[in-house]
């Protein structure tokens, strides 16, 4: 640990680096949990980019919905590679070691990915409300320019509204211990290590955790209370069956992602100790979803297994001319 602090005492840190210890409780075996973890994070990268292969290929797939499933697996891809690289290097290479800088970046990327996906499962509830509620005013309603304008809105908010919570770690006094028991720079993990007051990161996290995504899911259960009345109104049992067919692959999405922000919430809070279940849920909420996103939808979606079914039949055409 020694080496890790820096000789100068003027420098605004002493110490110089981090040491990600992994999984608490379990470092000497944790390298077997690489495989199903590397293996869901190629799941994510490959699945997302089918995704956006085929609604770029596929004219019927250029619609409103699946621009934002596009959207979606962006930042997917973006929440699963600002930890697994890490992740696997941690536990393949014991590249244990990560610069202070390259931590906070991490963090910043971490909240600003999570809230932006939050940000899409709304645009996507809103989208459904009012192509089941309002049908007829969809096309003037949900357009190209509303959906770019709410995309760069959401960029904008959670690219802005985040940069407090590195900001404030940056600002600590890390003076003596290094050793996280992560395998991920958290915010909170990072500045339980400070020996400074803590508590600013403490509540700026937890405002920003339940004004921003509060708000979101608050308007997104909303949103599915208003179409599942309106579906309750429907007279044909058909078109009833279709709409909710629709919108439950969202809304299971949806329950798993907050139920599982509320879990490690609750018990950071708890804890006074880093304990695995917590550690292991923060990684495992970065690359379930991205890798479990596309499956989701591929399996309820009839027009995206039709149009993976032509991008998949293209490849294998084209191998077979060359």
């Amino acid at each position: 640990m020694s080496e890790s602090l820096k000789a100068s005492n003027t420098s605004k840190f002493q110490v110089s680096e981090f040491i990600l210890m992994g999984l608490p409780g379990i470092h000497s075996w944790q390298h077997w949990l690489s495989l199903p973890l590397a293996l869901l994070y190629l799941i994510a990268i490959g699945a997302n980019i089918l995704i956006l292969i085929t609604i770029f290929q596929d004219p019927a797939l250029q619609q409103p919905m699946y621009y934002f499933l596009g959207i979606l697996s962006v930042v997917d891809m973006g929440l699963a590679t600002t930890i697994m690289p890490k992740i696997l290097a941690i536990f393949w290479f014991n590249a244990k070691v990560i610069s202070l800088p390259e931590c906070f970046a991490q963090i910043y990327a971490i909240h600003c990915f999570v809230g932006m996906e939050s940000g899409i499962f709304l645009c996507m509830a809103f989208d459904r409300y009012v192509a089941i509620c309002h049908p007829l005013r969809y096309p003037s309603i949900v357009t190209n320019g509303l959906i770019f304008k709410v995309t760069l809105f959401m960029v904008l908010r959670n690219g802005l509204c985040v940069i407090p919570v590195p900001v404030l770690a940056a600002q600590r006094n890390y003076c003596s211990k290094n050793e996280i028991d992560h395998c991920l720079c958290s915010n909170l993990g990072v500045t339980s290590l400070a020996c400074d007051d803590k508590r600013p990161n403490s509540i700026c996290q937890l405002v920003l955790a339940w004004v921003g995504m509060g708000s979101d899911l608050s308007l997104i259960l909303l949103s599915y209370s208003l179409i599942l009345r309106s579906v309750l109104k429907l007279n044909s049992a058909e078109a009833a069956s279709k709409a909710l067919s629709t919108c439950s692959s969202h809304l299971i999405l949806i329950l798993f992602f907050y139920t599982v922000v509320v879990v490690i919430s609750i018990t950071h809070l708890a804890e006074t100790k880093t304990t695995l279940i917590p550690v292991l849920l923060n990684v495992l909420h970065n690359v379930i979803p991205p890798s479990l996103n596309p499956m989701v939808y591929a399996l309820r979606t009839k027009e995206l297994r039709v149009g993976f079914r032509k991008v998949l039949c293209l490849g294998i055409e084209n191998r077979i001319r060359h």
